[in-house]
């Protein structure tokens, strides 16, 4: 994947916003793999002094529990816990703020004042956070209407809040851009990699291109020359596999 000085010419016409914004936007343009996105993003927030990054989505509004993935650029483990206490969710940023707004915000523990009452046990996670470099960071809601999602993601640093306002007044919108714009583009090769992700076979990916076209059991088998059993059969299968629903 180019980058840095393999990245493509620009043309002066493309160089008035600032060179980080439109230098990421010229290797997102060229990434391959979900994996590649999360790279540049990951990258980006090194760049700003911002290395602790997160990416949640739910895969719809109604059951916000119902996650679709989260990944992070430091280790997690210890918030695995916290995430199964429900009464500790509903007072996360995501929870709180991201499923019903799409303004950017500053979080962490140099910012509680300013956000949301929240219960002591969430001021000790807070600190926590802070304690393991998560000390303030800023967070960006994230949407998806087709089908209907909302995500966050979150460039965090072990930073004061007067420097961290810094950052964001000089950086902030540059990390909304990029953060909007990544994430529509991990989500493409997202579900691009369904096949790779869930090991799905050639013959298993026919099958589901069949059944998507809007093909019946009998005329699936006869295209394929097996019994309509087998075809159920190789469905269940896939549907095993991939957690997917008939």
């Amino acid at each position: 994947m180019p980058s840095g000085p393999n990245r493509r010419e620009f043309l002066q016409a493309e160089t008035y916003t600032p060179e980080l914004l439109h230098g990421f936007l010229a290797d997102l343009e060229v990434t391959e793999h979900s994996s590649d996105v999360w790279r540049l993003l990951v990258g980006l927030g090194r760049e700003l002094e911002l290395p602790m990054v997160d990416l949640i989505t739910a895969s719809n509004y109604a059951n916000w529990k119902k996650t679709l993935f989260v990944r992070t650029s430091y280790d997690s483990t210890w918030l695995h816990d916290v995430n199964k206490n429900p009464d500790l969710a509903k007072w996360s940023y995501f929870r709180s703020h991201a499923m019903h707004h799409l303004t950017p915000f500053a979080v962490g523990i140099e910012f509680v004042d300013e956000y949301y009452h929240i219960p002591q046990t969430r001021y000790d996670l807070l600190r926590e956070a802070a304690r393991r470099g998560l000390r303030s960071g800023f967070s960006i809601p994230l949407r998806l209407h087709a089908p209907p999602q909302a995500g966050l993601i979150t460039f965090s640093g072990d930073h004061g809040k007067r420097d961290m306002q810094r950052i964001i007044e000089a950086h902030g919108w540059i990390l909304n851009v990029a953060a909007l714009s990544g994430h529509q583009r991990y989500l493409t090769h997202f579900f691009a990699e369904f096949s790779e992700r869930n090991s799905i076979t050639s013959k298993q990916k026919e099958l589901l291109v069949m059944i998507g076209s809007g093909m019946q059991d009998k005329a699936i088998a006869k295209q394929l020359e097996v019994t309509v059993s087998a075809v159920r059969q190789c469905m269940s299968h896939i549907l095993r596999k991939t957690g997917l629903t008939n």
